[in-house]
């Protein structure tokens, strides 16, 4: 919770070209501005430009605590948050609300709040840090990122990333790699757009007691894809493998990746891992004379420990 204390009067603000300096006129111009962003205007126009100082950093496993300090002119307020901007967010808001109360200020809509994230345009997020700040507000573990796939030609790459939380996994794709972790990160947030910052809750209950595709559920699916997959065999010539892979990967509802090896095998092949998003999450190996050849080769060996699964009984 903020605090704040009023050291002295605010400064007597200046006045425009129009007659009236008015803060709120600022805040309509740009109705999403932060309170960080509107103290600093403020401080522009009166020539008081906002300190911030970090008084306490309480780091802890699963809750940190940051408490920061504020200056503009000659008042002073704190602001605590699980986050340093959080915690710099709050301090701001107190100041405005110190400010607001001087009679020379005409405020002419709300107090400038916390933007709402689920209302704010992407890129003014960072979906990285409140993945991780979600993570850490409710006890899982850390979003951990794996760089998946690098491919495209030098003027045009394209990067896929996985996430992964705790048993959960989320793909993204990008023209560099901090944007495929933007994108990773953007899902997972999507998927839990509906939690309650105030309440903490396990994972598995977010996400639904489904954990995806599992053992179980090959087994039981009525799907047509995987019940002719236990029919077939896979040693038909000119089988197109990474097709009937990702037609039963859409059926079942998990993602796969094709992950190609730089370095050849000893026998000089190419190699590639194909991972299924499968729970528990599955990398099944190929190699082949090419690239395409060792892709198609993983996706038939996957193909395989699908169907080896999904017969047991």
């Amino acid at each position: 919770m903020s605090q704040s204390r009023r050291r002295a009067e605010a400064p007597p603000l200046e006045r425009e070209d129009s007659g009236t300096f008015s803060l709120g006129k600022m805040i309509t111009a740009k109705p999403g501005k932060t309170p960080i962003q509107v103290l600093h205007e403020y401080g522009m126009k009166t020539k008081n430009i906002p300190v911030y100082e970090c008084e306490r950093s309480d780091v802890q496993i699963h809750v940190p605590t940051f408490t920061f300090r504020v200056t503009v002119g000659d008042i002073t307020c704190t602001g605590e948050g699980t986050s340093k901007k959080l915690a710099k967010h709050r301090a701001a808001e107190a100041a405005i609300h110190i400010l607001k109360a001087n009679a020379s200020i005409c405020f002419a809509v709300p107090d400038p709040l916390m933007p709402d994230p689920s209302k704010q345009p992407k890129n003014q997020l960072n979906p990285i840090g409140s993945l991780q700040e979600l993570a850490i507000h409710h006890g899982w573990r850390l979003p951990e990122y794996t760089l998946s796939q690098e491919g495209g030609p030098a003027h045009k790459r394209e990067y896929t990333t996985i996430c992964r939380l705790e048993s959960f996994m989320e793909t993204g794709k990008g023209a560099s790699k901090k944007q495929a972790k933007r994108n990773a990160a953007e899902k997972f947030l999507a998927k839990f757009s509906n939690i309650s910052p105030e309440n903490h809750i396990s994972l598995t209950n977010v996400v639904g007691n489904s954990l995806g595709c599992t053992w179980h559920s090959l087994r039981n699916s009525p799907g047509e894809k995987i019940n002719l997959l236990k029919r077939s065999l896979l040693s038909i010539p000119n089988t197109d493998y990474i097709q009937l892979l990702s037609e039963i990967a859409k059926e079942q509802g998990f993602n796969i990746t094709y992950l190609d090896i730089e370095e050849l095998s000893a026998n000089g092949q190419y190699q590639c891992l194909a991972e299924l998003s499968t729970s528990p999450i599955t990398v099944c190996h190929g190699s082949g004379i090419s690239c395409g050849n060792a892709q198609s080769d993983a996706a038939h060996n996957a193909l395989q420990y699908l169907k080896i699964i999904a017969e047991r009984k």
